[in-house]
């Protein structure tokens, strides 16, 4: 016979309050093979993190999200906050700490922590604040989660992409930059809209630095299938080069303008990582843009430099960079703009 709960398990009216709140279905078969508990740790909940954790959460992603910061108060804050919305997200265990053990056993630590990008700032001057700042960063998230893979979001990210690799001790296809995966979705969205149609059917690439010196991939663009510039060629369509320009510029300068009008970016980043962090955990084998380790690739000489390559990425981090096909202009664009990172990294003494 069942023993009674004892009265100190009893609340009002008699409800048994002990864990067991479900009646036992009797012979059942053996429990199916669970999926693989996902992990993710976010450093930094500024305007970014949080943007990221809170679109990681709505897809589903992952069992538990860590969150650090040192800002104890805020920290606690987004934690509470984002714990009360539970009874509408998929279910996932959601902590935040100051310290980094928080984060052991992550499958993916996502770096946004760093200083905030001023209006009118270029993206290599925040470089020398934010350097100082992975030296305390980095080693823990490897100590604790030494087979995860790390996504640096924080600018100037090809650099501390770099940076975050030397000081992991990682091999270089688990240390990913964001790079320019956002750059080539604002690329896509501008295309799409001079040529009035879905951004999902335009196929663009912006390469290089996520910054001033990137390159836009034109000569390999396609809309629906269909190479856009030989199409216009061999149709004998004029188009002028001063509009390729112009649309990259935009894409350059798109960012800046975000900020210049509500202060900083959010939205568009975290939906940018989160579609990186869905490719990496699914193992979806996906193509995206960002930044790794580009050594060999395209006649890039420059030992130790991290800027945006098409890269295939999947559960173990980057599987390749896709051999996309570059005109002689676009190549000797793409180690101009590898050239200017490293004369960055040089000037640190890195």
């Amino acid at each position: 016979m069942k023993k009674a709960p004892s009265s100190s398990s009893l609340g009002p009216g008699g409800l048994d309050l002990t864990p067991s709140f479900f009646k036992p279905i009797q012979n059942t078969s053996p429990p199916s093979p669970t999926k693989r508990h996902t992990k993710i740790s976010v450093v930094g909940v500024g305007n970014v993190g949080m943007a990221i954790a809170q679109t990681i959460l709505t897809q589903d992603l992952v069992d538990e999200l860590a969150l650090v910061d040192a800002n104890s108060d805020k920290l606690q804050g987004e934690m509470l906050d984002l714990q009360h919305a539970a009874a509408f997200l998929p279910r996932t265990k959601i902590q935040a700490s100051l310290d980094y053990s928080i984060t052991a056993g992550s499958d993916l630590c996502i770096v946004t922590a760093g200083a905030r990008q001023n209006p009118g700032e270029s993206r290599l001057n925040l470089l020398q604040r934010n350097v100082a700042m992975f030296k305390s960063i980095i080693p823990p998230l490897a100590k604790y989660s030494p087979e995860s893979i790390l996504l640096i979001v924080s600018n100037p990210v090809d650099v501390l992409s770099y940076i975050a690799w030397k000081l992991s001790g990682f091999p270089a296809n688990r240390v990913i930059g964001s790079g320019t995966n956002l750059d080539s979705s604002r690329f896509r969205f501008l295309i799409a809209d001079h040529l009035d149609v879905s951004a999902q059917d335009v196929q663009a690439y912006i390469v290089g630095e996520h910054g001033d010196s990137s390159v836009a991939l034109w000569s390999s663009i396609s809309v629906g299938g269909v190479p856009i510039l030989s199409f216009l060629e061999r149709q004998q369509i004029a188009y002028e080069k001063e509009t390729l320009v112009k649309i990259h510029k935009e894409v350059v300068e798109s960012a800046y303008e975000v900020i210049s009008l509500k202060g900083y970016t959010s939205w568009a980043i975290g939906y940018s990582v989160a579609s990186l962090a869905r490719t990496i955990l699914r193992n979806q084998r996906r193509i995206h843009p960002v930044s790794v380790l580009a050594t060999s690739f395209y006649g890039i000489d420059e030992g130790g430099v991290f800027l945006s390559l098409p890269a295939q990425l999947g559960r173990s981090g980057v599987l390749g960079v896709t051999n996309v096909h570059l005109s002689d202009e676009e190549v000797q664009q793409l180690r101009e703009s590898a050239k200017t990172i490293m004369e960055v990294q040089d000037q640190l003494g890195i």
